[in-house]
């Protein structure tokens, strides 16, 4: 398995939280539902636009539309609120050495 993909026990994790892959009525989905989050988090990763997903991961738009109706009603919030369960965040720690300052953050005087 590639590093870059979830792993069994990530996808236990969340695959509860997604919709029924069989749908009633319509045309079945596609894929399944892992290579669409898949997809998504390789989107996510990248910072590509929806049109260069590889097509190992489906059609493009089909991916950009089923990621659109899973934001629109709030199953990633579902999916994170479930995975934070037993977390401690007492102590958070940010790591400078991967969080960027913008380019003109660098202190030069402004122009009058």
């Amino acid at each position: 398995m590639a590093r870059t993909m979830l792993s069994d026990e990530q996808w236990e994790l969340i695959s509860p939280h997604l919709p029924s892959e069989t749908r009633n009525g319509g045309r079945p989905y596609t894929g399944g539902h892992r290579m669409t989050v898949e997809a998504i988090l390789w989107v996510a990763r990248t910072g590509a636009p929806w049109r260069d997903l590889p097509e190992r991961f489906g059609k493009w738009n089909t991916v950009y539309r089923r990621f659109r109706r899973w934001s629109e009603c709030g199953l990633f919030r579902t999916v994170l609120d479930s995975l934070m369960q037993g977390m401690d965040l007492d102590v958070a720690m940010i790591d400078g050495t991967y969080i960027k300052a913008h380019q003109h953050s660098a202190g030069a005087k402004k122009a009058v």
